[in-house]
């Protein structure tokens, strides 16, 4: 489900698009021979005979993820075109929280036209992009997706004459059994370069697209809403959207992302950005063909053009020769001949090659104002602007590369280095706090390595200086544009973060400058467990005061032109989540950004929260809107980097429109909080402490479960977390270390699982005993949650989390799974314990909305509804499958275990796709 876009569905519109792409479905399926097939699938044609004999499973599962898709795509157009339609019969501003609304309500509230146009510029917004979670499709399905959803939208020009509207069903037939063909989803283990192929796919083919769209809708909505055109024409008057991504370069518990990975990950980056302003820049040429014998060029753009021929020789000569009488079109030209071209090593012109994009940004610049000298704005803004915009957007790099590690295994590489040098006291990691700052700082003001390359080390080290050699190199050959930040996952001391600059030095990657070494890119602390986030604002503190890292943000506030010094901080969604529960996780989160806000603030340094959340509500995900409203005061401050995760980036982006609704969420979102936050800013609200009692006590409540005896052994058998262990859904691990415990499990499994068997636990378990409690300690703060549910958005965005939570978790087919539960006294008292914090949290929210939840929430209900029956198939064939799976294991029969692996995988994968929302 869309659970972002659910509120604006037409279900009746999602019926009849889905009813259209199921009848081709089924003939595709009848005219290849598979037939047997379609008695068994979801939506099935109410004419049509249902059972019938059972078809080879594997096909049916593959028939069923491709069904659920259709519905997705349904659901996306009706989406898109009911919100075409409110804008065509209300105006821009009547759909919420895009850009038109959001500027009204600015004005509303009394901002004025110079704030926001100073405003503007500053907004910045980065997507990262990870592939670990539950995505299995590759970019050959998701372009088949793509015209699919296309042709749903050309069905909607009423126009059409009754054969054009055949030959648009002709069509989606044809990549129906294209798809069928194909199949939906991997039946191997994808690897790290198959991921990377999936994320290039959007940031080299979408998000280009999307670009010129989102500036477009920003001009008419700032125009609706009755603002002047002319403050915001140039490309660097609209906020900054920018990519990143992970793919290649998180390596935590990811034995697969080796240094070669993350070099040839950088050098892949660059050679699509390349291509791309390549692409851009061609076609641009195309278009300016404004001949000087009816405008003269401009002096600033004749001379550059001379100076840049000049330079090139003779190339540069046949540069011109090329388009005689046409000095836009030499320009381009001449720009084109600067391009880097990675392919060519014996580049003759490798020194007039731009040596990053902001020289390409000057020329364009140069070009774009010599259109405005003669008059040619139009040109200006619909052909040069647009690349300036992709320009500052991708650069030379396409989207930034981030290197993640685990704190654990950063201590193991340093013991290994102290083993190295020969320190015999070496077991650094379980040093004392204060024994590892003092060995630090000492060794951090010292230019003086460890080891000299040649000396033998172990693993963990050899893999951590290796990555950092990487970046020396990049560094080195292009700069810092390529690259992200250093994060240190399970950050839990300030001597996690100053260990990575002890590998940098190490490798020669800190930069000397006059006040001493500094860092050239950002060590980011991620914060994921509750406890570390309750600890979060002293760690930051202790970071941002130490004399290396004050240097290394001034540093990278000079290389980057960043109006003041920025320290990032990542906030873990997933692992809090799992720690706590939903509510004492969103509260806990809310809780230590305002904190951690507050430390950078008293510092003179402005945090950049990079948000780490997931494609699930119990790792992060929920309605954009909402999660932007949401967050504390001055978490923003113009300012978001968030990850997108799994079949949400398909889910979102997939298609062209879709994208753009989704980007301009972010960027309008962010730009109206920050606003508010800078001119009109609110008081506490009355309700916090009562969030903080609701917040510990339904921590407990789920903490008392977890440690409630045979809780493991019940979650072990009750769901497919065994399978999900030898998964294929993924490149990475399920666990980090490979041991079998909880704590090591990693968040992705653990909400994976309890999703597969409907029980969604921790989305919603301790939220109904939190308001219970509250009920029966303050009956007027209880009310006050009820009065300000929908005007109050940290209390409605964690409540209405949780009644999705509710509304997607399925009571019949939780017992279902609960009946592989062995021990029938684990079984009876584990399960009585979630469903009678099931009923009790159904029963709250409702007294809290002020009635049944499927009234209050149709769309949820509806959409939730659609995919029941077909689910409830797919759930009883895994459970069947799970059986036969462990009992073959169990008798020891492992081939014969092996073989019926890859089935059993692929329920997961039905499943996953009829959900829409696993990972």
């Amino acid at each position: 489900m869309i659970i972002s876009s659910l509120l604006d569905i037409d279900a009746a519109k999602v019926e009849t698009d889905l009813q259209f792409l199921m009848a081709c479905f089924r003939e595709v399926l009848a005219e290849a021979g598979d037939g047997a097939i379609i008695p068994h699938l979801p939506f099935r044609d109410p004419a049509s005979p249902a059972g019938g004999e059972d078809p080879p499973i594997e096909r049916l599962l593959q028939a069923h993820s491709i069904a659920y898709q259709l519905l997705s795509m349904a659901e996306q157009n009706a989406v898109v075109q009911g919100r075409r339609q409110i804008e065509t019969e209300a105006g821009l501003a009547a759909p919420r929280a895009l850009w038109a609304q959001s500027l009204v309500d600015l004005k509303e509230r009394g901002l004025t036209e110079d704030q926001i146009v100073a405003a503007l510029p500053q907004m910045r917004v980065e997507l990262v992009l990870t592939a670990h979670p539950t995505e299995a499709k590759r970019a050959t399905v998701l372009e088949k997706h793509r015209r699919l959803y296309l042709l749903l939208v050309e069905r909607e020009n009423t126009s059409r004459t009754p054969f054009e509207q055949q030959a648009i069903r002709e069509t989606a037939k044809a990549v129906l059994a294209s798809l069928w063909l194909t199949g939906e989803i991997y039946l191997e283990k994808p690897d790290v370069e198959a991921e990377r192929r999936n994320i290039t796919h959007y940031l080299r083919n979408v998000f280009p697209e999307v670009l010129p769209i989102l500036d477009q809708r920003m001009r008419q909505s700032w125009q609706a809403a009755g603002l002047d055109p002319t403050r915001i024409r140039a490309a660097g008057d609209l906020p900054r959207l920018c990519f990143g991504t992970w793919v290649g370069g998180d390596r935590d518990g990811h034995p697969l992302v080796t240094a070669d990975v993350t070099r040839n990950s950088l050098r892949d980056l660059r050679r699509q950005a390349l291509g791309l302003a390549r692409e851009q820049l061609t076609e641009l040429a195309r278009r300016l063909s404004l001949s000087s014998r009816l405008h003269a060029p401009p002096p600033a753009l004749a001379a550059r053009i001379s100076e840049l021929a000049a330079q090139f020789g003779e190339v540069g000569t046949k540069a011109l020769r090329r388009n005689p009488d046409e000095p836009w079109r030499q320009m381009l030209n001449l720009i084109l001949l600067r391009l880097p071209d990675e392919a060519n090593a014996g580049d003759e012109h490798v020194a007039l090659r731009y040596a990053n994009a902001a020289e390409l940004l000057a020329d364009l610049d140069v070009l774009n104002d010599s259109l405005l000298a003669i008059g040619a704005r139009r040109i200006a803004e619909y052909s040069v602007e647009p690349v300036q915009r992709l320009v500052r957007a991708f650069g030379f790099h396409l989207g930034v590369l981030d290197i993640r590690q685990n704190s654990r295994f950063h201590d193991l590489a340093m013991a290994q280095l102290l083993a190295a040098a020969g320190i015999a006291d070496n077991d650094f990691p379980n040093w004392s706090e204060a024994r590892r700052l003092e060995f630090l700082n000492r060794e951090l003001a010292s230019p003086r390595p460890f080891t000299r390359p040649g000396i033998p080390l172990g693993k963990e080290a050899e893999a951590v200086l290796a990555c950092h050699r990487v970046i020396v190199e990049e560094l080195a050959a292009h700069g810092p544009p390529g690259l992200g930040a250093l994060i240190v996952s399970m950050t839990r001391s300030l001597s996690d973060l100053l260990a990575v600059c002890i590998f940098a030095r190490e490798v020669g990657l800190l930069v000397e400058t006059p006040d001493g070494p500094a860092l050239p890119l950002p060590v980011v602390p991620l914060f994921e467990t509750i406890d570390d986030l309750h600890h979060s604002p002293e760690i930051l503190a202790a970071l941002i005061d130490h004399p290396l890292i004050r240097r290394s943000l001034a540093l990278q506030q000079r290389q980057s032109g960043e109006r003041d010094l920025v320290q990032q901080v990542m906030v873990g969604y997933s692992d809090s989540n799992k720690d706590g529960g939903i509510f004492s996780s969103l509260w806990s989160l809310y809780r230590a950004q305002a904190k951690l806000s507050e430390v950078g603030r008293s510092r003179g340094v402005r945090i950049r929260f990079f948000h780490g959340r997931g494609g699930t509500i119990s790792r992060g995900a929920g309605p954009t809107h909402r999660f932007l409203k949401a967050l504390p005061h001055h978490a923003l401050s113009g300012d978001l980097r968030m990850t997108e995760q799994g079949e949400t980036i398909a889910q979102k982006y997939a298609n062209r429109l879709m994208a753009a609704h989704q980007l301009e969420l972010f960027l309008a979102g962010t730009t109206r909080a920050t606003l508010l936050d800078w001119h009109k800013p609110e008081p506490p609200h009355p309700l916090e402490t009562a969030m903080d009692r609701l917040a510990e006590c339904s921590r407990q409540k789920y903490a008392s479960l977890i440690a409630t005896s045979g809780f493991l052994e019940f979650f072990r058998q009750a769901t497919p977390v065994d399978a999900l262990e030898e998964s294929r859904i993924g490149s990475r691990p399920a666990r980090r270390t490979g041991q079998a415990s909880l704590a090591d499990l990693r968040a992705i499994p653990w909400v994976f699982s309890w999703g597969q068997a409907r029980f969604y636990l921790s989305g919603w378990f301790g939220v109904g005993s939190a308001l219970e409690e509250l009920r029966r300690q303050s009956p007027a703060e209880f009310a006050a949650c009820g009065q300000h549910l929908m005007t109050w958005a940290p209390l409605h965005y964690v409540l209405s989390n949780a009644a999705t939570s509710i509304a997607t978790a399925d009571v019949e087919v939780m017992h279902e799974y609960a009946a592989m539960v062995e021990s029938p006294e684990i079984r009876e008292r584990i399960m009585g314990l979630v469903i009678e914090e099931y009923e009790r949290t159904r029963k709250m929210l409702e007294l809290v909305y002020g009635g049944p939840l499927a009234e209050r929430r149709p769309n949820v209900e509806i959409m939730t509804r659609m995919r029941s029956a077909g689910l409830r198939t797919l759930h009883q064939r895994q459970i069947g499958l799970l059986r036969r799976w462990r009992s073959l294991k169990k008798a020891g029969d492992t081939p014969a275990a092996a073989a019926l692996l890859p089935q059993l995988l692929l329920t997961v994968n039905s499943i996953a796709s009829g959900l829409g929302s696993t990972g």
